[in-house]
C-alpha cells in the first residue's frame, strides 16, 4: 500500500514475522562463503539450521527452522556443568515495527543558506533535508507552534518540500511478509553471519542478520532494509516474541532509581505491551535454565535530542497462552512539551541499508546476572579513567546563571555536577556565556556584568576534581562578531569583552572593575582577542542547524584560517543514517576529511574534532537527574592533562586541545600510545586501544590535498574484550595528514586526532 502526497508519501511500517496463507517451500542454504571453525559448528537439514558454539564459559546451541517462510527459534539450549544439555526456550520469533513519516528540511538549515545567496531548490534541499534537526516527522497538530517559528519546517511549500503542518496520512503502520528463500551463512573472523532474505514490509524490503560470536554469550539480530522513496523518516522497535513463560520466573531491569525491579511475568495484563523505564537501556527475562538479557546499541539507538530524559527504551508484553514478548523500543515522540518539534528519528536515503539492530545476551544464571554481564560492555555507563587523561564534556546548555539566582540557596550545586560526576565525567564544558535578561542583548555595563555572574556561578559549582568550564556559545541572537555559523569561545581564564566596537576605539581597554576588556566587533577582533588570552574558536555543528554551509563558506577566510580556530565539533545524530557504520559518517566524518584536505592544499595542519552535545538543562525544573541517560546520547574528549585545572588558569585544557593531544569516544573503545614513529627510513603510525563490543572497523585515514585514503586492519579474529597495538607502516609521499579510527559492532568508536604529516618532510 503506497499513496503519494507531494513528492512521496512514507509509510510507516510494522514488522511482525507473521505471514498469511504460506505454504511451506524448501529453503536454500548458502554455503558458499561459510567456513567452518574451531568453536562453531553447523548443520543444515531440511529447512532447518542446528547452530552449537563456545560461549565465555558454556557451550550454546540454537535450532532456527523455516515454518511457512518465516523464522521460527524452535531450540535454545545450553550445557550444564555435567555436560548434558538443557532447555533454555522454544519456539520463538523475532520482532519489529518500523513507523516512518516524511522527512522534511528546516528553517534553521534554510536560513543561512538563504543569506548566504544559495537558491533553496530540490537539489539543494535533497542534500541538506537529511541532516535536519528540529523535525519531528511524528509529530501531528494542528495548533500552530509557538515554540522555536524559525527552527521547525517551513509553513508554506516551496521547492520540493510539502509544508507544515503535517498529516495523519503521512504515518502508517502496516505489516510485512516473511518469504524466506535463502538461508545465506557468512563466516567473518569470529562471527557467524546469518542472513534470511525475503523480508518485505511497505516501502522496505531487505534481510535479517543474526550474528552469533564464537567464545560469546553476544548474539546480534538486525534487520536490513532499504526502500527507494525519497524522502523518510523513520524508528524502529526489535525483539523476541513467543517466549515460553515460565512459573516463578522474573522480568528484571534495574529502575531509574538505581534499584533491581523484578517482576513475574505471568502478573502482567494480557496482550498489552508496557513500557519499562530502565537504566542502560536493558530488560531482561529468565528462562527455563537460564536467562537472556536484551539492549539495542548504546549510542547509535538514538538521533540528536536536545534532552536527555529517558523515554522508555525497553517493552514486554504477555501474549497469552502462556507465552510473552520483550524487547527495545524507541519513542515517537518527547515527553517535554517544550520539545515536541524535535524529534527527527533516522535518516533513510533511498537504496541504502538501513540497519536496525538489538543484542541478546545470554546467561546460565538468573535475569540480573544477565544484566550485569551485559553491563560490562558499557562499562556500567561510565566513562574509564585512563591513566594521564581526563574525561571532558562539552557543549552543554545549562542556565547555570538563572538556575542559581532562582534557587536562592547558599552553595547550592545543581544536580548536572552530581550526575555528570557519577558517570566519570571530570570537565563539563557549559555554553551559556551571558543569558540573563539584561545582559543578554547589551553591549556595556550589563554584558560586562552578566560575564562576572556567569565566571562566578562556574567557580561555585567546581572543585579539585571536577571543573564545570565556563565556555560560549557566541553565535545566537545576532551578538557580534558574527564569525559566520554557530561558534564556541573556550578560554583559558575568564575573560572580559564586549561585543561591539565602535570605530577608532581600542580592542582592548582597562575597567575600574574587571580589569582588560576587549571590545570585539569584527571576526578578526575576536581572533586578536584568542591569540593574546589563548582562547579557542570551534564550529560545534557544522553544516547544520545555525551551521548549515560552514564551514565552507567561511573556508578561506582570515578568521577561520587562524590557527587558534582551531576545531569542528563532532556529534552524530544531525542527520543520523541508520545505514553509517561509522558514527557521523554521512555528514561530519566527510565534511572533516574534506576541510583538512582544502587545508592541506593551502599547506596549513589539519583542525581537529571536538566532541560535543546538544543537550539542555536549562529548560523548567528537572536539570539534569541521574535518570537521564547521559552517557548513551553524547560523545566525550578525553584530554592528555595530569589533573583538573583552576577556573582561573584552564590552559592545560585549552593547551591540550590545541596541540591535539586528546582523543574522542562513545566510551566503549579507548585509544592511548597514539604517536609516530620513525622506522627504517619511513614512518610507523602506533595506535593501541582497549574496546568492549567485538570490533568491526580499524582504519587509518590519511588526505594528500585532493582525495582520502583509507587503509582498513583486519579485525574479525579479535575477540571481545581486547587490547591490541595497531601499527600502519607509511612513507610520506602523497600524505599531508593522517588519523585512525576504530569502530565496534554495535557502531561505537573512538576517533584519534589528525596528524600533520607536512612537518616530518
Amino acid at each position: 500500500m503506497s499513496t503519494i502526497y507531494f513528492f512521496t508519501l512514507v509509510l510507516s511500517t510494522f514488522f511482525h514475522i507473521y505471514s498469511p496463507s504460506k505454504q511451506d517451500f524448501p529453503v536454500n542454504f548458502d554455503l558458499s562463503a561459510y567456513s567452518p571453525q574451531q568453536g562453531i559448528s553447523v548443520k543444515t537439514e531440511k529447512n532447518q539450521l542446528k547452530i552449537e558454539w563456545t560461549g565465555e564459559q558454556t557451550q550454546y546451541k540454537l535450532e532456527l527452522a523455516i515454518e511457512k517462510g518465516s523464522p521460527v527459534f524452535t531450540t535454545l539450549q545450553s550445557k550444564n556443568t555435567k555436560g548434558k544439555w538443557q532447555t533454555m526456550a522454544r519456539d520463538f520469533v523475532p520482532e519489529y515495527s518500523i513507523v516512518s513519516g516524511i522527512r522534511r528540511v528546516t528553517q534553521q538549515q534554510t536560513e543561512p543558506l538563504e543569506a548566504l545567496g544559495k537558491t533553496l531548490d530540490s537539489t539543494l534541499l535533497n542534500t541538506i533535508k537529511w541532516d535536519a534537526f528540529w523535525d519531528a516527522p511524528l509529530f501531528i497538530s494542528e495548533t500552530p507552534s509557538t515554540i522555536r517559528l524559525g527552527s521547525i519546517p517551513a509553513s508554506e511549500p516551496f521547492a520540493n518540500h510539502p509544508g507544515m503542518p503535517r498529516k495523519a496520512s503521512e504515518i502508517d503502520r502496516s505489516k510485512a511478509e516473511f518469504q524466506v528463500k535463502t538461508c545465506k551463512l557468512i563466516s567473518n573472523g569470529k562471527r557467524l553471519e546469518i542472513h534470511l532474505d525475503g523480508v518485505r514490509a511497505g516501502i522496505f524490503d531487505g534481510y535479517l542478520q543474526i550474528d552469533i560470536i564464537n567464545h560469546s554469550n553476544l548474539i546480534r539480530m538486525m534487520l536490513v532494509a532499504r526502500t527507494i522513496h525519497s524522502s523518510v523518516a523513520f524508528k524502529y522497535n526489535a525483539g523476541l516474541s513467543g517466549l515460553p513463560m515460565v512459573a516463578e520466573k522474573q522480568l528484571v531491569w534495574t529502575g531509574l532509581n538505581g534499584e533491581l525491579n523484578q517482576h513475574l511475568i505471568e502478573d502482567a495484563a494480557a496482550d498489552q505491551l508496557i513500557v519499562v523505564k530502565s537504566a542502560n537501556r536493558m530488560i531482561a527475562c529468565e528462562l527455563t535454565n537460564g536467562a537472556m538479557a536484551l539492549f539495542p546499541p548504546p549510542h547509535s539507538f538514538y538521533w540528536a535530542r536536545e534532552t536527555e530524559e529517558n523515554l522508555g527504551y525497553s517493552w514486554y508484553k504477555n501474549e497469552g497462552e502462556g507465552r510473552f514478548g520483550i524487547g527495545v523500543r524507541q519513542a515517537e515522540q518527547e515527553e517535554n512539551p517544550e520539545f515536541y518539534k524535535n524529534f527527527a528519528l533516522y535518516s533513510a536515503r533511498p537504496g541504502t541499508w538501513q540497519r536496525m539492530p538489538f543484542f541478546i545476551n545470554l546467561s546460565d544464571g538468573s535475569g540480573d546476572s544477565a544484566i550485569q554481564s551485559s553491563l560490562r560492555y558499557t562499562h556500567g555507563d561510565k566513562y574509564q579513567a585512563l591513566d594521564g587523561y581526563k574525561v571532558m564534556g562539552h557543549h552543554y546548555h545549562v542556565g547555570l546563571v538563572d538556575r542559581l539566582q532562582k534557587a536562592k540557596e547558599d552553595g547550592y550545586i545543581i544536580n548536572d555536577v552530581a550526575t555528570l560526576k557519577n558517570v566519570g565525567m571530570d570537565i563539563y564544558g557549559v555554553i551559556d556565556g551571558v543569558r540573563d535578561k539584561a545582559g543578554r542583548r547589551d553591549t556595556g555595563e550589563a554584558y560586562l556584568k552578566g560575564l562576572d555572574m556567569y565566571y562566578k556561578a562556574a567557580r561555585s559549582q567546581s572543585d579539585a576534581n571536577f571543573l564545570l568550564m565556563p565556555c560560549d556559545e557566541n553565535s545566537t541572537n545576532g551578538r557580534k562578531p558574527d564569525m559566520g555559523g554557530h561558534y564556541d569561545i573556550i578560554p583559558s581564564k575568564p575573560i572580559f569583552w564586549r561585543p561591539k566596537r565602535d570605530e577608532g576605539q581600542a580592542l582592548m581597554e582597562m575597567h575600574p572593575k574587571y580589569g582588560k576588556v576587549y571590545n570585539l566587533g569584527e571576526p578578526m577582533d575576536m581572533m586578536k582577542m584568542a591569540e593574546k588570552e589563548n582562547v579557542l574558536i570551534a564550529i560545534p555543528h557544522p553544516d547544520s542547524k545555525g551551521s548549515t554551509g560552514y564551514p565552507e563558506a567561511i573556508e578561506n577566510s582570515p578568521q577561520y584560517l587562524h590557527p587558534n580556530y582551531f576545531g569542528l565539533g563532532y556529534r552524530w545524530g544531525m542527520g543520523i543514517d541508520a545505514s553509517e557504520t561509522r558514527l557521523g559518517e554521512y555528514r561530519f566524518l566527510t565534511l572533516w576529511d574534506k576541510t583538512n584536505n582544502h587545508l592541506a592544499q593551502k599547506g596549513l595542519p589539519p583542525k581537529y574534532a571536538i566532541a560535543i552535545s546538544e543537550a539542555r538543562s536549562d529548560m523548567g525544573t528537572r536539570g539534569k537527574p541521574a535518570s537521564d541517560d547521559i552517557y548513551g546520547m553524547s560523545p566525550v574528549n578525553y584530554l592528555k592533562i595530569d589533573k583538573i585545572p583552576s577556573i582561573d588558569d584552564m590552559s592545560p585544557i585549552v593547551n591540550a586541545l590545541k596541540n591535539g593531544d586528546f582523543f574522542i569516544t562513545t566510551g566503549e573503545i579507548l585509544l592511548s600510545d597514539y604517536e609516530i614513529k620513525k622506522s627504517a627510513g619511513s614512518y610507523l603510525l602506533s595506535a593501541k586501544i582497549t574496546w568492549t563490543f567485538p570490533l568491526d572497523i580499524v582504519e587509518f585515514v590519511w588526505g594528500d590535498g585532493e582525495t582520502i585514503h583509507r587503509e582498513l586492519m583486519s579485525v574479525s579474529e579479535l575477540p571481545a574484550f581486547g587490547s591490541k597495538v595497531f601499527e600502519f607502516p607509511f612513507d610520506l609521499q602523497g600524505k599531508k595528514w593522517i588519523r585512525f579510527a576504530a569502530w565496534d559492532m554495535a557502531t561505537n568508536g573512538v576517533l584519534g586526532q589528525p596528524v600533520d604529516l607536512t612537518i616530518l618532510k
